[in-house]
């Protein structure tokens, strides 16, 4: 679902329209950081930090249609989270598994399309099969985008595209000459998805770890020192109106003066 200008209307999965409100973030990108400080902070082990981040993630799925929002990417699962504890990254894979299959029925419903971000390799059978399962049963939702980023990283995402440039031009389908920033995206996992608006990142850590390294070129940013967690519609409307007071030049003029003349 591409980004529709401020004032237009865009389609809603039932065929109705809605307004785009004005100023909203179309793409917004979210680094869901903090759920082991939050569990450390209330003596619970971790796993029980990251489930609680589920029903984070649950409520700012539900809330973000209401602010104009209409694509959401969440940071899941990194490539070097595989370094974490075997325990840590059973409870992840899991929970992982768990989200879709509970709740898959219930985004159906909401005409959420699910889009999975990042390589596909290293993962077992049945999280690639839930995977390609959830992806397929909810390609021609049109209300809203959720993207998870799932053994993501924005380094390894960029090597993995030039690769694939590369292996065109081996094979003779491509010539070096072709390649510009268009071409290269269309080898990104996020291809044909429009670059994030805004991305936020919770926990009072002010960093992109290795989130969207390409795509977020011209976003605007917003931290916010909350535990994820603790996460939900009041502090997603909040990051939404702090990016309405921003003016986007893109390097050059104000894009809302730009909109405004035509």
């Amino acid at each position: 679902m591409d980004s529709a200008p401020p004032g237009s209307t865009s389609q809603t999965g039932s065929g109705q329209t809605r307004p785009h409100l004005q100023g909203a973030p179309a793409h917004v990108a979210i680094i869901m950081d903090g759920n082991g400080r939050w569990a450390k902070a209330r003596g619970l082990p971790r796993s029980l930090g990251h489930r609680a981040g589920v029903s984070a993630l649950k409520r700012t799925v539900e809330a973000a249609p209401e602010f104009g929002v209409e694509r959401l990417t969440v940071f899941g699962f990194s490539t070097e989270n595989w370094r974490r504890p075997a325990g840590e990254v059973s409870e992840l894979m899991r929970l992982m598994k768990s989200y879709v299959q509970n709740d898959l029925a219930r985004l159906q419903r909401a005409g959420v399309r699910v889009r999975i971000l990042g390589r596909r390799e290293g993962l077992t059978s049945d999280v690639l099969s839930i995977i390609e399962h959830a992806e397929a049963a909810t390609a021609a939702n049109r209300r809203f985008v959720l993207q998870v980023a799932f053994n993501y990283g924005g380094r390894p995402d960029i090597v993995d595209a030039a690769r694939r440039f590369a292996e065109q031009v081996k094979a003779g389908l491509a010539d070096p000459a072709d390649l510009n920033e268009e071409r290269f995206e269309s080898f990104l996992s996020t291809a044909g998805c429009p670059a994030p608006d805004l991305i936020v990142r919770t926990s009072g850590e002010q960093r992109l770890s290795n989130f969207l390294l390409w795509e977020a070129a011209y976003a605007e940013f917003v931290f916010q020192d909350v535990l994820w967690p603790d996460y939900g519609p009041e502090l997603l409307k909040a990051a939404v109106d702090e990016f309405r007071t921003r003016e986007r030049r893109y390097g050059g003029a104000d894009v809302n003066d730009a909109l405004a003349a035509g």
